[in-house]
């Protein structure tokens, strides 16, 4: 059984990933802080293989021992907060990725885990045409994005000076149960609900890739099991749809009228217009997606109406 240190496994993406980990048989030791993101009353104490850790990465003073990989999702991930409030972001994104391998590089070497270190997209900035592979240089944006290029930054640092090995997913726009609701996903059904125009910065044109939750997780431990060390692999979907086409189609599935309940608000600064990237490499490992959008938005919405009672 090996064993996985996941870090911010009570985060929305880190959470799912830790349920199918432990589904699998892997021994998890959870780390997470527990901030207004952290998800409750999860379950994962049934599991005899689950351990979890109250900490902060960024002042963690070592790891467990025999640990074969540290999974790592602990981040501070809304754009808009980090254009208001970027020090946390440099804290958490840059800094706990700092430290923490650190820490691996404290082990003797034979007992060092490998770093599986969950990025995204946004660190190659805006591409209006075509899709980015591994190779492509980094540009990210926002502060946000910024703080995770310079995590990838540093992991390639360490591996080059200290031969930590490493591996980085770099995943597009996720959705699905649990997400907090200051994502568009989830904050558009948070707003119907309470019967509230859900807001679109500028006309929002611009477009991502949207990627299951469970369809990530998968592509990561896809990854865990069959990637190489030194490598980075691109998750993504193909599903590519501007922001308010999904607002729109979250509307429409909620049999209402779109032109009646979406708010355009000034663009937030440093806007990317758009979000592609190629995963024939992950893909190569024997993983592909399995859910779209529009197939998970009808299932979203009768889970929020067998929990709230109406939408």
């Amino acid at each position: 059984m090996k064993r996985l240190l996941v870090t911010g496994g009570l985060g929305f993406i880190g959470s799912h990933f830790v349920q199918m980990a432990l589904e699998r048989g892997y021994h998890v030791i959870n780390v997470d802080k527990k901030t207004y993101a952290a998800r409750k009353n999860l379950g994962f104490e049934s599991f005899p293989h689950y351990e979890l850790i109250e900490a902060d990465i960024c002042t963690m003073t070592h790891l467990p021992p025999g640990v074969d990989f540290v999974v790592n999702f602990a981040a501070e991930s809304h754009v808009d907060n980090s254009i208001t409030a970027n020090r946390v972001f440099f804290e958490s994104n840059a800094y706990g990725v700092y430290n923490l391998l650190e820490l691996i590089r404290a082990k003797n070497e034979t007992d060092r885990p490998v770093f599986l270190h969950i990025s995204t997209d946004e660190v190659y900035g805006s591409h209006m045409t075509g899709e980015c592979t591994e190779d492509n240089k980094i540009y990210p944006s926002s502060p946000y994005s910024a703080t995770k290029a310079a995590a990838d930054e540093l992991i390639y640092a360490w591996y080059k000076t200290y031969g930590i090995k490493y591996i980085i997913c770099r995943s597009c726009n996720n959705y699905g149960i649990g997400q907090h609701p200051e994502k568009l996903f989830s904050k558009t059904f948070d707003h119907l609900f309470n019967n509230k125009k859900m807001t679109v910065h500028g006309d929002g044109s611009y477009k991502r890739e949207w990627l299951y939750v469970g369809d990530n997780c998968d592509a990561i431990l896809t990854v865990l099991e069959k990637g190489k060390t030194g490598e980075v692999y691109n998750i993504s979907s193909k599903e590519e749809h501007s922001v308010v086409d999904v607002v729109k189609m979250i509307i429409t599935g909620m049999g209402r009228k779109p032109e009646e309940w979406i708010e355009f608000i000034p663009n937030r600064f440093g806007q990317d217009g758009r979000y592609a990237i190629n995963c024939d490499k992950v893909k190569a490992l024997g993983w592909k997606p399995t859910m779209t959008l529009k197939q998970y938005i009808p299932q979203y919405a009768e889970i929020y109406k067998k929990t709230y009672g109406s939408v």
